[in-house]
């Protein structure tokens, strides 16, 4: 018997089944560090531990967007035959990391269907990510386009997921935000709070960010995430485009740290409630990002911070001044790679 694996094939998922992966990872200041060089991103509680420390934080936490990179990365075990990372759901940050943490994944088969093609089906994972001491941290639904060992052989029976369409409100975790009376405008870099955003208000984050081939590829690694569509050129040189793509979390990386430039008090995100990678995305493009508030909520016993339900939308090769989106037949407008939604804590005035 094979020692090595080729990794798990479409018809081989079971719904039901919980896969315990590996491999445990401990954070540090090395990981954030390498994170900042690699996306750019500049907000302050996840920047300086002087910031956090005046909010009640032990320290400055691990930013909770490479948080989820880091337990998406452990699922990755089960995604090695993926064609695509279709989308996510249902994610919530439930506690804060800082470095010298450990994190361990878990992931629960809770939905299939084979595509029309016959070839290749879709697998919905639901993921969790504990600390050491068992204390979940972050958890999410995702789904991806697996290929079949065979193009004939049988199907598992079609078991679609029901998900829930946002987080509601009433279930963000804000209880791990700290004390954010004390919170500096001036050293966030914007005076604007949670009262100054309007519904319906669209953002132009105006900056953009060239992707690089060694960083999407070192970024990648950085996560354990061994998906040969991201890290293999010679397998991906036989495939569709016959180059890596990037992987699409560092696209949601680039563009979230974009947003500092309109939505620099967005200190901390909530939860994700969907996202879709609608184009896919390869070294030397250049990514523009622009926001839409969707929602804004208080928190239940918060007064000092408030929740803003955003539409983050990231385009290739092109400015986002006239906000790309989709045409009148629903699809994507060209260019656009990323459509996602989520909640971000923003400090309130007192």
């Amino acid at each position: 018997m094979s020692k090595s694996t080729r990794g798990i094939y479409f018809e081989d998922f079971e719904v039901g089944v919980t896969f315990v992966h590996p491999t445990p990872r401990t954070l540090t200041s090395g990981d954030v560090s390498f994170y900042i060089a690699a996306t750019g991103s500049r907000f302050a509680l996840s920047s300086s531990n002087t910031f956090a420390t005046r909010l009640g934080y032990d320290a400055a936490p691990i930013d909770d967007v490479l948080a989820f990179h880091m337990a998406f990365g452990q699922t990755v075990q089960l995604s090695l035959n993926s064609v695509a990372n279709l989308g996510y759901a249902e994610c919530r940050f439930l506690k804060n990391l800082y470095p010298g943490d450990t994190m361990t994944a878990t992931s629960k088969i809770i939905g299939v269907k084979q595509t029309s093609s016959g070839k290749t089906g879709i697998v919905y994972f639901r993921c969790r990510a504990v600390d050491q001491s068992g204390d979940p941290v972050v958890e999410f639904v995702r789904w991806e386009m697996i290929r079949k060992r065979h193009e004939g052989s049988p199907a598992p029976k079609t078991v679609i997921p029901h998900l829930s369409q946002a987080v509601e409100p009433k279930d963000l975790p804000s209880d791990r935000l700290g004390d954010w009376r004390d919170y500096d405008y001036q050293l966030a870099g914007s005076p604007h709070a949670w009262e100054d955003y309007e519904l319906g208000e669209r953002i132009d984050h105006i900056d953009g960010m060239t992707l690089e081939e060694a960083e999407h590829v070192m970024i990648t690694r950085l996560y354990q995430n061994t998906s040969k569509l991201h890290v293999n050129q010679f397998t991906a040189a036989t495939e569709r485009f016959g180059r890596r793509l990037v992987y699409g979390g560092h696209v949601i990386s680039i563009a979230r740290a974009l947003t500092f430039n309109g939505l620099q008090n967005a200190q901390s995100l909530l939860a994700i409630n969907g996202g879709v990678h609608c184009a896919p995305c390869f070294a030397g493009d250049t990514v523009f990002a622009w926001s839409e508030v969707l929602g804004k909520d208080e928190l239940p016993g918060r007064s000092d911070v408030g929740a803003l339900r955003l539409r983050l939308v990231a385009a290739k090769e092109r400015f986002c001044d006239d906000f790309p989106y989709k045409n009148d037949d629903g699809s994507y407008a060209d260019g656009v790679i990323l459509d996602l939604d989520y909640w971000a804590a923003v400090p309130r005035r007192q």
